[in-house]
């Protein structure tokens, strides 16, 4: 995966995101079980990060439009963890986990790449891009599209860039990794 945009270094880094598996609708119950478990056996350092994906997804019902949030994976909750018997021992035995994402008991990270295409972004990435910048869209439905920077959002890790639509000039919101700098 090449992109001008930003670097992931890799090298330090010990935890790996994991998949777990869970009950049908306890995936936020698994969440805040974990979470709980962390503060009071202090794995902060060992469990950084426990993520049940969610997107919006809009419903017309009655004529009325109204946005909700659902649940991106149901049944699974992503983990970003050290694997070591301790944290394997927490999570597989929190209520409501059926075990890791693996071939038999053998939980397997997921790669950086996999856990880019789910927009989370590494806590080690490095944006090289400024306001004024022309940047060149990656996604597939803006694919190839050259815009402008005209905000970053570090928090929200998001872009807003001015592209030319129709002879006219259209702003438009992407994240961080769906754009790369061109000259």
């Amino acid at each position: 995966m090449s992109n001008e945009a930003y670097t992931v270094n890799t090298e330090a880094e010990e935890a790996k995101w994991y998949v777990v598996h869970t009950y049908s609708g306890y995936e936020n119950k698994v969440k805040v079980n974990i979470e709980a478990t962390i503060e009071n056996r202090h794995l902060e350092d060992e469990i950084l990060e426990v993520r049940v994906p969610v997107h919006d997804v809009t419903e017309i019902k009655n004529g009325v439009a109204s946005t909700k949030s659902k649940k991106t994976f149901p049944g699974y909750v992503l983990i970003h963890m050290i694997m070591n018997d301790d944290t394997w021992y927490v999570v597989r035995n929190t209520r409501g986990v059926t075990g890791f994402v693996g071939p038999g008991s053998k939980p397997v990270p997921l790669t950086v790449d996999e856990v880019m295409g789910l927009g989370i972004v590494p806590a080690n990435f490095e944006f090289n891009i400024e306001v004024g910048d022309r940047v060149m869209v990656l996604t597939d439905a803006m694919r190839d599209t050259v815009g402008v920077v005209q905000s970053i959002n570090e928090k929200s890790r998001t872009v807003r860039i001015a592209v030319d639509m129709f002879g006219m000039e259209t702003s438009m919101e992407l994240g961080m990794m769906d754009i790369k700098k061109i000259s």
